[in-house]
């Protein structure tokens, strides 16, 4: 019996660890009941969300069995949104912001944001990003990082933490110890950040330390490799980097949390429970579960094997405790954040468009070459995205064209699209005979498929207007709009300039 009951406790205490997600605009039976078993936390993705209301009343549902339950969501704002992933973004990104370079906005950006998470019933923000973007080549990171420069980083880090959390909603800065100078994608394979110690100090800590300082009180691990700290295991799964780092070096005693562990990096050598065991082993407080594997079996395998791991002494009942008391106590806090005081509403007309606008650079003649004369036919060259972005979440020009020039006519291009055919029978361009063209890319520099087809569109087309919305690279022809990110913000911003509704700011 006491075995039993002492079982019983061990188990408590690892479902504490959880940050599950689920499926559905109503929560599930099994997470009701793990929630009066012991689960502290759960986080919500797009499935979970069709409006504001209806995620209000399920947080309030989810609170009911909890009222300190840690409500999580993953909302960057700019490309990776959750809560307006079936309109985009109405905020830009943080390359964007990072742009502008304006703390002031970061911080009304953020504390906007804040608002309408709070008024959700959301608690924690997986966010900001505060990798510095180093590798051009990066497949996850790009317009999701402040920048390249780790003091601007480091300045909008600090902004954005302080805006979000002053809303009541509690930040999270992510991906420790840095994720911007990779060229894998830690949802499909194991990156390996190779600086040395010294680099890694002077580049991709400061703008962690910024964040701790503006008082974020949770972190979330990368899943790659630091050689410099430690060259066997992912940093999620590194007492070194989690331990001697983070807490050591760094001093941060607050919450620990993983990226979702269900990802490659992770799980491809370890197995999902394998890896849960060792990230909780190494220093990790909490494990983020279910973007992909959202169902009731994979948090109950996770939570047997944190038991198991206990009952046969690869984990000690000592660690488990501890990281079940730092989810407790950031459980507490983040609650008594939600309920202080709101800030007043700011008197901005949209402080996302002004932002957005604020971002765009423009290059070549394009102050003369706008607004456009007549309707343009558009052509989206459209990357596949990485996972972090929901598929839905639509971006671009053509449409937001089309509500202001009924006559635009549009066509997306994917890579496969253009297979053997010639580039401009596919992108229509006899269609743009006599009217403007307008050329719309996401991360050009980065797709080489996308730069040539670009090229032969504006050598066939040398006044084409080039929009890019990802990372700035060099634009072909002689008009070209800078963006700095994908969001919905931007695109408005944007066809203001096209139809001449706004001057350029």
């Amino acid at each position: 019996m006491v075995s039993s009951r002492r079982s019983s406790e061990v188990r408590r205490l690892a479902l504490s660890l959880l940050q599950p997600g689920f499926v559905g605009t109503t929560p599930p039976d099994w997470v009701l009941r793990d929630i009066q078993d012991g689960l502290r936390s759960v986080v919500l993705f797009t499935r979970n969300i069709e409006s504001a209301e209806q995620v209000a009343a399920l947080t309030e549902r989810l609170r009911a069995e909890n009222p300190e339950l840690v409500v999580a969501i993953d909302e960057e704002s700019g490309d990776v949104t959750r809560i307006e992933s079936a309109t985009g973004s109405s905020r830009p990104g943080n390359f964007a912001l990072g742009h502008v370079d304006d703390t002031e906005l970061t911080a009304q950006v953020a504390r906007d944001l804040g608002r309408d998470l709070r008024a959700a019933g959301v608690t924690l923000n997986y966010a900001p990003s505060v990798d510095v973007n180093s590798n051009p080549d990066n497949p996850v990171i790009g317009v999701r990082s402040f920048g390249t420069d780790p003091e601007v980083v480091s300045r909008h880090a600090a902004a954005w933490v302080d805006g979000l959390q002053s809303s009541g909603v509690a930040a999270c800065a992510k991906h420790f110890p840095g994720h911007g100078d990779v060229a894998v994608d830690s949802h499909h394979g194991l990156p390996s950040y190779d600086a040395d110690r010294a680099e890694i100090a002077a580049h991709a800590l400061p703008p962690f330390l910024a964040a701790l300082r503006a008082g974020a009180r949770a972190v979330m691990s990368a899943h790659l490799l630091v050689p410099a700290w430690d060259p066997e295991v992912p940093a999620t799964l590194s007492r070194r980097v989690l331990g001697d780092l983070l807490r050591g070096e760094l001093g941060f005693d607050g919450l620990i949390v993983t990226d979702a562990i269900e990802m490659a990096a992770v799980t491809e050598r370890y197995g999902i429970e394998g890896a849960s065991v060792r990230a909780v082993t190494a220093g990790a407080d909490a494990l983020c579960v279910g973007g992909e594997n959202a169902d009731e079996q994979t948090p109950a395998r996770i939570a047997d094997a944190l038991v198991d791991a206990v009952a046969s002494g690869r984990l000690t009942e000592e660690r488990l405790a501890e990281a079940a008391a730092r989810v407790a106590e950031f459980a507490d806090w983040s609650t008594r954040l939600a309920r202080t005081p709101a800030p007043p509403a700011e008197n901005i007309e949209s402080i996302g468009l002004t932002g957005a606008r604020r971002a765009i650079r423009l290059t070549g003649a394009a102050r003369s070459a706008l607004p456009l004369a007549d309707s343009p036919h558009v052509v989206e060259l459209a990357p596949l995205t990485h996972l972090a972005i929901a598929q839905e979440t639509p971006w671009g020009v053509a449409d937001s064209l089309l509500r202001h020039l009924p006559s635009t006519t549009s066509v997306r291009v994917r890579q496969e699209d253009l297979g053997s055919a010639a580039t401009a029978e596919v992108c229509g361009l006899t269609r743009a005979t006599g009217r403007p063209l307008v050329v719309v890319v996401r991360d050009a520099a980065r797709h080489s498929w996308m730069s040539r087809a670009l090229g032969e569109l504006t050598r066939a087309r040398p006044d084409a207007i080039v929009v890019e919305m990802g990372l700035p690279g060099e634009l072909p022809g002689a008009v070209g709009i800078c963006t700095h990110g994908a969001s919905t913000a931007s695109g408005t911003a944007v066809t203001e300039l096209l139809v001449g509704a706004r001057a350029a700011s």
